[in-house]
């Protein structure tokens, strides 16, 4: 009788849960539909009736972006175009004048030509603005004027663009376009080895795999690995450059969804190539996604010293789905976790402040885990390195000038007014520092401080309560004082702004191969990660 009694009981709560949870069901997609019934009427009735003739496919574009800017940032809508960009990034191929391009309002503004590549042959540099393409005006036209410069490989673009002012033109031939995702890995020293991985695309691994045997061949005992401005990309990559120095089997990382088959835990599936070969990762603040699953899971299993600033924070997975018309939504679906069961996500755009925007973690709300030895590793704020470099953590004022074209601007300058015969006898000298603070100050470039933020503030409130008149002098001085710190700041973080200058300036001469070369002598974090690894009882300290 009890276990006939235990047996309805747990019947009678099965049902209630399936009642519950289909109802829940049908609630949802009751409101999916009232929602979309009520969004198709209005959208109608706005486009019969509006005084003005309106563009639907304008409206739409705006409602659906509008829409999912609620979300993240990385939850997209995806039009035909932006889905081949898509295909691109992840493949690494595509075919076109071989260069990257920035598009402006009016221009297309070359910023890397890929050596080698047609824009290369043509002559073209970074820096040139493409005004004309065949006889389309960029200006005119309404779509991704980038797409202009695609087509078939063996077709011609007859490109009219503006150098230091003077109008020029050049025949470029399309071809096929392979974008390494290594684009460099060569020897620091006669055991040490280094490989720069820009990108987590599907040539990632294989190149990565290539790089380091390569680099043993030619003696290599240690490894140094750049994730340095790295974005990420595919996480099935991200697993598999794990795998290169880690255990077949091994857990790298989960997803966690509220769609169960989104669940997900990736284990790294084959041999490793090297999983005792002592390792420094290189992160800073441009190193995200892709990059913090590798550095989070190598650093959670004490497999690699992590070095440079902390990374940038994005603990979410997006998924296309695929819409009618060739578009896409890219949604985000999932957040992953690493080993140690810490989620990086460093901004959370479900709980934003007053003005709509973001709200970084706190370091008082990060939760502690323990990496495979015990070690404490944090969530909430990127990957946090084991050793960090001071000088690669972004100040006020160098993320106030990355903001503007002002350092890629003052490198074309400096290219056109310098003769640089060799990457050896390159020199970022004390005079070309202060040419750029002149240039800074020829560009009006100001930044506002948070602090002036808030004393303007004040004296707003000051005004309306007619107290101004009182603390007008002291507000001036204060103005006064900020405003020689923020020149002061300029000289404070010299080291900081010659390096981003020296970076832009030597792709400009040596592509960006030769910017990785002039690192393996000149770069302070790859120094650190030199001195680190030759010192084997100082390595392993930071594993315990």
């Amino acid at each position: 009788m009890k276990k006939l009694l235990k047996k309805r009981v747990i019947v009678s709560a099965l049902a209630i849960t399936i009642l519950f949870t289909g109802t829940a069901f049908k609630s949802d997609f009751f409101e999916i539909a009232k929602q979309i019934e009520i969004f198709t009427t209005l959208f109608k009735e706005l486009n019969m009736n509006y005084v003005d003739d309106t563009n639907p496919a304008d409206l739409m574009d705006t409602a659906i972006k509008s829409m999912l800017d609620d979300l993240d940032p990385y939850t997209k809508y995806m039009n035909e175009q932006d889905v081949e960009a898509a295909r691109i990034n992840n493949t690494g191929d595509y075919t076109g004048i071989g260069a990257r391009v920035r598009t402006l309002k009016n221009k297309l503004v070359i910023v890397e030509p890929y050596k080698g590549y047609p824009a290369d042959k043509a002559g073209m540099k970074a820096g040139d603005e493409i005004i004309k393409v065949n006889n389309i005006v960029v200006s005119d036209f309404k779509e991704n004027a980038g797409d202009l410069l695609k087509g078939s490989p063996g077709s011609k673009a007859e490109v009219t663009y503006l150098r230091q002012g003077q109008t020029k033109t050049a025949t470029i031939e399309r071809q096929e376009v392979e974008v390494d995702a290594v684009p460099l890995f060569s020897m620091i020293d006669d055991k040490t080895g280094y490989i720069a991985l820009t990108k987590f695309n599907r040539k990632a691994s294989e190149q990565t795999i290539e790089a380091l045997r390569e680099l043993k061949g030619d003696g290599a005992e240690k490894i140094v690995l750049d994730l340095r401005g790295n974005p990420g990309g595919l996480l099935s990559e991200a697993v598999n450059v794990t795998n290169i120095f880690v255990p077949k089997g091994q857990l790298v990382v989960t997803t966690k969804s509220k769609v169960k088959k989104f669940n997900k835990t990736y284990y790294t599936k084959r041999d490793p190539v090297d999983e005792k070969i002592p390792l420094v990762v290189l992160i800073d603040g441009g190193s995200a996604s892709a990059s913090e699953i590798v550095s989070g899971s190598l650093q959670d299993l004490d497999r690699a010293v992590i070095v440079g600033s902390r990374s940038f924070g994005k603990g979410l997975v997006q998924r296309p789905k695929r819409l009618t018309y060739g578009t896409q939504l890219k949604v985000t679906i999932s957040r992953y976790y690493t080993p140690s069961g810490r989620c990086i996500q460093a901004l959370d755009y479900w709980n934003r402040d007053k003005d709509g925007k973001a709200v970084r973690t706190q370091k008082n709300e990060y939760n502690e885990f323990k990496t495979k030895n015990g070690r404490p590793v944090y969530d909430g704020g990127g990957v946090k390195p084991d050793v960090e470099i001071d000088l690669s953590k972004p100040t006020a004022i160098t993320k106030a000038i990355r903001k503007t074209d002002l350092i890629f601007d003052f490198a074309t300058k400096y290219y056109y007014d310098n003769k640089v015969e060799s990457l050896g006898s390159f020199k970022f000298k004390d005079s070309d520092f202060n040419a750029f603070k002149s240039y800074l100050r020829a560009n009006d470039f100001a930044f506002e401080t948070n602090t002036e933020k808030a004393l303007d503030k004040v004296i707003s409130i000051a005004s309306e309560e007619e107290l101004d008149k009182y603390i007008s002098s002291d507000y001036s001085k204060l103005k006064e004082s900020l405003g020689a710190l923020k020149n002061k700041a300029l000289n404070d973080n010299k080291e900081q702004l010659i390096t981003l200058l020296e970076s832009e300036i030597i792709k400009r001469y040596f592509y960006r191969e030769g910017l990785y070369e002039y690192y393996l002598t000149n770069n302070l974090e790859i120094k650190t990660a030199t001195e680190i690894l030759g010192n084997a009882v100082k390595y392993q300290n930071f594993l315990e």
